[in-house]
């Protein structure tokens, strides 16, 4: 009988999870095709999604008990040895430390002045101009800040789409919008103003609110929302 190679690589196009992660992103795998992954083969008579779903089936679909699991009990499972169970250990400890790490991490903006805190000390120094975006969930919370560009003395410039590309990969439901004055100056140019315009309609066709426009200098902050601007 001709034996059969159940690696990743000789699946059908469409039971690939790397190439259907890399084609409809990370959410759109099941956890068994996620653990697949990190095992990368099967056995024989076993592929490697279906190792995957016998490893969660024991453990009732529950990944907090297989990151309990010993390295002696994960090799327990046909198909599983040494290697493959360290990986799945380390894999699953890593989200268990990023879970810990968000819970303390995450800052919750509750006003102008709380975003004016968080970003003085990045941008509220410089000489130069920067824009920066924070990009928050439903309880408003940062779960990425990012610089958008960098510029001169008097001026950067914003690139609309990408904004929300990155709201979208991180699945931020509303961002706000902080660039520094160099100058000191707490007022809002026509171009900061036509910008906000642009991107909160932008934002309005993808669901994903302008929550503020915080000018931000090394003493104080213009917020675009207090100002009545919005």
């Amino acid at each position: 009988m001709e034996q059969r190679n159940f690696s990743i690589k000789n699946w059908a196009e469409d039971d690939k999870p790397r190439e259907k992660l890399m084609l409809k992103g990370k959410s759109a795998l099941s956890d068994a095709e996620l653990l697949a992954i990190l095992i990368g083969s099967g056995s024989r008579n076993e592929s490697a999604v279906e190792l995957s779903k016998r490893i969660l089936a024991s453990v009732d679909n529950n990944l907090n008990a297989i990151g309990k699991r010993s390295l002696k009990q994960l090799i327990e499972f046909k198909g599983i040895g040494e290697a493959k169970a360290i990986t799945i250990i380390a894999a699953l400890e890593l989200g268990r430390r990023r879970r810990d790490e968000e819970a303390i991490t995450l800052k919750k903006i509750t006003s102008s002045k709380s975003v004016f805190e968080l970003m003085q000390p990045i941008i509220g120094e410089l000489p130069h101009e920067e824009f920066w975006i924070l990009y928050l969930n439903n309880s408003n919370k940062v779960i990425y800040k990012a610089q958008l560009s960098k510029g001169g003395i008097t001026g950067t410039v914003v690139d609309i789409r990408l904004v929300f590309k990155m709201a979208l990969e991180h699945n931020a439901t509303s961002i706000i919008l902080t660039h520094n004055h160099p100058s000191g100056k707490l007022l809002a140019s026509d171009a900061d103003i036509q910008i906000t315009k642009k991107l909160k309609l932008a934002g309005q066709q993808l669901d994903i609110t302008i929550l503020d426009h915080i000018i931000i200098t090394e003493n104080g902050f213009y917020s675009f929302q207090d100002e009545g601007i919005f």
